[in-house]
């Protein structure tokens, strides 16, 4: 697709007009409710379809169906971002009215960073073509890892092992409570650091880790940097009402991970695929409208398995709770009748 400066220069004065009315909206800190988290969802999910219809009305179709099937697998991947930014927050007990705070400065300054990675990415790409085979290969190890993972429950190592934020710490200092929306503060003469900054660097840099796997990913389903950051920019501008609206939900979602590995792992087969017929081999090349049906057969599948999963599991845990209370009830019956005896 051929995209102008213009072009360019029109689409980030809206998106940064959309943040600058979330922002406002948001200016003060609160606690999110469910209404208010899923209208905005809403909201954001429209204006990333109005736009897929945009570029197929101005476009052309495959760069619509490329722009949705990109959006909707970083909007999955994303998903699966918030089970640690909830870790997140729970280390650092940010209070809840913050939280929203802390979300959208955290995902600003994922979109900022990603944008860095996708003009980087897209430089590679356009001048080395067998970069499609590290790309390939490193989401079919990221596929495996994910089940791996899944599997050992580790999803806290991503947060133990963030360098960076230790540095910061060690650095400037931390303050030992928070400060309202203040990101530093004077003591002792020297200016330190609150504890809600550590936790927006905290989101952002991690948010930045998820993305060695998204950007490979959405660069396997297409090429065209303007559809792989607009798609980023919708799925990651939505992340933060999604936050507190399926913020429960996530829990009972116990086979997202391995639905993930699934479409990363067939986003890797694609990417090989393309960089063998790129190459002169002569093998079959998965289409966009077939790579946008497996994504979204797969999360249907996941998110039925695991609902179904999860209403098992606590039928379960309900059935040996009440076994255990039968028992308890049933020693103290016992206890009674020996000492009325």
């Amino acid at each position: 697709m051929d995209v102008s400066w213009t072009l360019w220069a029109l689409t980030i004065l809206g998106l940064c007009a959309l943040i600058a009315v979330d922002f406002l909206i948001g200016r003060k800190p609160h606690d999110v409710s469910i209404k208010e988290a899923g209208i905005w969802t809403i909201v954001w999910i429209v204006l990333a379809v109005l736009f897929g219809i945009g570029l197929l009305v101005f476009g052309n179709s495959q760069a619509s169906g490329e722009f949705f099937a990109g959006f909707i697998t970083e909007k999955s991947l994303s998903v699966d971002n918030l089970f640690v930014f909830i870790l997140i927050m729970a280390k650092f007990s940010v209070p809840s009215h913050l939280q929203q705070r802390v979300l959208l400065v955290g995902v600003l300054i994922a979109l900022v960073l990603r944008a860095i990675f996708i003009a980087a990415g897209a430089a590679i790409i356009g001048t080395f073509s067998w970069v499609f085979y590290i790309f390939g290969a490193f989401l079919i190890y990221t596929a495996w890892k994910l089940i791996q993972e899944a599997r050992a429950g580790e999803e806290e190592e991503e947060i133990e092992d963030n360098r960076l934020l230790k540095s910061v710490q060690n650095r400037f200092g931390v303050a030992d409570r928070y400060h309202g929306t203040k990101l530093f503060i004077e003591k002792n003469g020297k200016r330190i650091l609150t504890p809600l900054m550590v936790v927006m660097i905290a989101i952002g840099t991690t948010d930045v880790l998820f993305a060695l796997d998204s950007i490979p990913a959405i660069f396997g389903l297409t090429q065209d940097p303007y559809i792989v950051f607009t798609a980023n920019a919708f799925a990651l501008m939505g992340l933060r009402q999604l936050y507190f609206l399926i913020g429960g939900l996530l829990k009972k979602l116990v086979h997202l991970s391995y639905g993930l590995s699934v479409i990363l792992g067939f986003i890797g087969v694609k990417l090989v695929l393309h960089a063998l017929h790129e190459n002169g081999v002569h093998v079959p090349e998965i289409s966009i409208s077939f790579s946008l049906a497996v994504i979204c057969g797969v999360l249907v599948i996941t998110t039925i398995t695991s609902l179904i999963a999860s209403k098992k599991q606590s039928e379960r845990e309900a059935a040996e709770g009440k076994d255990d209370q039968d028992k308890v009830e049933g020693k103290d019956s016992e206890g009674k009748a020996d000492i009325e005896a």
